[in-house]
């Protein structure tokens, strides 16, 4: 179960600010879910057969190669670097968006 701690923790990771009441109450409703698992670890499923998919799991990967006509009216690296506002060592230099 969830302690005080631990949702303090959860919290900061998910930049919530909440007030002490929307922190208990949230902190009861994370525990009941984790209770629900808890119940559902009790359950025998030796023997039963996994639900049948909408969709293959199949994972098909095929080469990133240009096709068609397009092809030949691809840019060079150079000339789609010409276009860059700023770009660095081949590559196009792009403001972060991500805070480390």
């Amino acid at each position: 179960m969830i302690d005080a701690a631990e949702m303090a923790h959860l919290t900061k990771l998910a930049r919530l600010q909440l007030t002490e009441d929307e922190t208990a109450r949230m902190q009861g409703d994370l525990n009941k879910i984790l209770g629900y698992f808890e119940k559902l670890q009790e359950l025998d499923t030796e023997g039963v057969q996994e639900m049948q998919r909408p969709v293959a799991l199949e994972n098909i990967m095929r080469e990133d190669e240009p096709e068609g006509p397009e092809r030949s009216e691809m840019f060079s690296q150079a000339q789609a670097l010409e276009l860059a506002v700023e770009q660095q060592e081949g590559f196009f230099k792009v403001p972060r968006t991500v805070e480390q």
